[in-house]
């Protein structure tokens, strides 16, 4: 079963949206775990948004900690090319896990997701995971684009605005029309 390892950003604006049901559809068939690392990021922002906490307690989404040795190496590899003042310590432990459970990691960041690549990590970020659903049937295509709109309202960055998800994936060549 194909496993995919995910950083906040993207469970915390699914939640924010109260849209984890739909990231639970489109992952049918998958395992999805989060880092213990990204379950402390996600309850230090409770205090702004409750809906984390959806996330947390999600009995679907495996929590991981970081504890064999090659864990620990890998992570701190990450954490030498990724963090810095505290910030990116998800990244670095997604990017661990994905790297050393043969995983593919769910990051937006576009330095974790470049960091990725060039070590020969999987790495997708959320648009590749609805596209590829879409594509497959899984989760339809307007379905697709009323999720986007929902986490573009939580200020989740993605290329296009509001309602434009339809042109940017003709634009981009990734639905037929």
């Amino acid at each position: 079963m194909p496993v995919f390892v995910f950083d906040t950003g993207p469970l915390s604006h699914f939640a924010r949206a109260q849209r984890l049901d739909a990231l639970k559809t489109i992952l049918a068939g998958h395992t999805a775990v989060i880092p213990k690392v990204v379950v402390d990021e996600l309850k230090q922002g409770l205090h702004l948004h409750k809906e984390l906490t959806s996330v947390i307690e999600a009995d679907w989404i495996e929590h991981r900690q970081i504890q064999t040795d090659a864990e620990v190496e890998v992570f701190s590899k990450y954490v030498a090319r990724l963090v810095s003042s505290g910030r990116n310590v998800g990244e670095a432990a997604v990017l661990a896990l994905a790297e050393t459970i043969g995983a593919t990691a769910v990051i937006d960041d576009a330095v974790a997701h470049r960091i990725a690549r060039q070590s020969g990590v999987s790495c997708k970020r959320t648009l590749a995971l609805f596209v590829e659903a879409a594509s497959l049937g899984v989760i339809q295509f307007s379905e697709v684009s009323e999720l986007v709109d929902r986490l573009i309202a939580t200020d989740y960055r993605l290329p296009f605005g509001p309602g434009e998800f339809a042109r940017w994936a003709i634009e981009e060549n990734l639905f037929a029309t």
